[in-house]
């Protein structure tokens, strides 16, 4: 199992009517392929920041960031857009669509501009209908994004995140607009998403979500202070949970 990500003193800073803000300071992390991993920390600690440094929709301002052994922190625009585009998938609190095409042409829109060589529009159509199939959407395709619910959009989102299958997928407080049964369905997609060998890298403040993670991050005033491992399969939830809870309060939360 190869690296996914790979993080070298990595810092981001912001400077407003000529004053400092180091919102990132030498972070340093690796996260291996087909892992799962979360990050948490208290409001304003720079976890949302971090994960777009670390995926390229923000310039960190020193440091390194590797994806699959590929230096990113150098590519200039075009270029890192393109990895964000072919390599990454995405997935927000805010469920961003456009509202003048179907969920299924959301979902496919990606792939359509990405182009991939090898992959014609007939196979891309048949990947699409595929992933949502597996996420239990197929029968809204040709919906509009105001005809369906906000889990429903959600795991559309998911759908549309691994469209060009990347390398990675990035998720900033995925459940965070959802109620808690659709909070739940979709960090279950989540994770059989990942038991199928998909890597992903999210940020929450949910502990139960975070206790679905194979590993904890834990970051206060823009440094990683500590981690937690949680690869114990079969685990009941309620004692991840609490397993979980203990180390936060251990670190501060």
């Amino acid at each position: 199992m190869g690296e996914a990500l790979c993080v070298k003193d990595l810092c981001k800073t912001y400077v407003t009517n000529k004053r400092q803000n180091n919102v990132l300071k030498n972070v340093n992390f690796t996260i291996m392929e087909g892992e799962m991993a979360a990050v948490m920390g208290p409001s304003g600690s720079g976890k949302s920041t971090l994960l777009y440094s670390v995926s390229g929709m923000d310039r960190p301002t020193a440091g390194e960031v590797r994806l699959g052994g590929k230096r990113i922190t150098d590519l200039k625009e075009k270029e890192l857009a393109n990895v964000r585009l072919t390599s990454m998938g995405f997935i927000f609190q805010q469920m961003h669509m456009l509202k003048n095409l179907s969920i299924m042409d959301n979902i496919l829109l990606p792939a359509y501009q990405a182009g991939k060589e090898g992959r014609t529009r007939q196979e891309i159509n048949g990947y699409c209908l595929e992933l949502m199939k597996k996420l239990g959407i197929s029968e809204v395709a040709e919906n509009d994004i105001t005809e369906v619910s906000g889990g429903q959009l959600q795991r559309a989102c998911i759908c549309r995140s691994l469209i060009n299958q990347p390398k990675i997928l990035f998720a900033d407080e995925p459940t965070g607009a959802l109620n808690r049964s659709s909070s739940e369905d979709v960090m279950q997609e989540l994770k059989k998403l990942n038991e199928e060998g998909t890597t992903i890298m999210l940020v929450t403040h949910d502990m139960k979500v975070a206790a679905k993670c194979s590993r904890i991050l834990y970051i206060v005033d823009g440094n990683i202070k500590g981690e937690l491992r949680m690869e114990e399969e079969g685990v009941e939830e309620r004692l991840r949970e609490r397993r979980l809870n203990q180390w936060l309060i251990e670190m501060g939360w």
